[in-house]
């Protein structure tokens, strides 16, 4: 559980929170992360939120995001000092949202939400809120940079009108 869930839960300050989760925690889900991150504080309202993301599998447990993310990241003024976690029983009972990228991680974080009792979180694709109605994010990891690129526009899109929506 992230630090700033923790400070959540000891503050009962009254936070929106969203988990954004992908396989590995290496490409999609640390760019969704850091491009909410972005919106929120361009709108002055990062003290609102807590935003964290996490993995369906332990692939990647303790890693940084994917060299090509995190160029592609800053291409676009963006950063990332996240560290790979994979998503945990208490991720269901502290985030108000939770977004999966594709049909794999979505079938995983309902498996999971299942085995814990406190669970209140709303679980959707992140790419339910997309536009342009790409409802899926393929994972980019096998790819180029433009691939990155791609998904860099696509979560873009969707956090956008995801903060938009609420």
């Amino acid at each position: 559980m992230s630090a700033l869930v923790q400070e959540r839960e000891v503050m009962g300050d009254p936070k929106r929170s969203v988990l954004f989760v992908c396989l590995g925690n290496i490409c999609r889900s640390p760019i969704a992360e850091a491009i909410y991150c972005k919106l929120l504080d361009d709108r002055g309202i990062s003290h609102k939120w807590v935003v964290d993301s996490a993995a369906t599998s332990t692939y990647e447990i303790g890693s940084r995001p994917d060299y090509r993310g995190l160029a592609c990241m800053k291409r676009h003024g963006l950063s990332s000092h996240h560290i790979a976690r994979q998503v945990t029983k208490r991720d269901f009972e502290t985030f108000e949202f939770i977004f999966g990228m594709d049909e794999s991680n979505m079938k995983e974080l309902s498996r999971k939400a299942k085995i814990a009792p406190q669970s209140h979180a709303k679980l959707a694709l992140l790419g339910s809120y997309d536009p342009q109605r790409q409802h899926i994010i393929h994972d980019p990891y096998h790819g180029e940079d433009a691939d990155f690129e791609s998904v860099f526009e696509q979560c873009q899109r969707c956090c956008t009108a995801f903060l938009d929506s609420l």
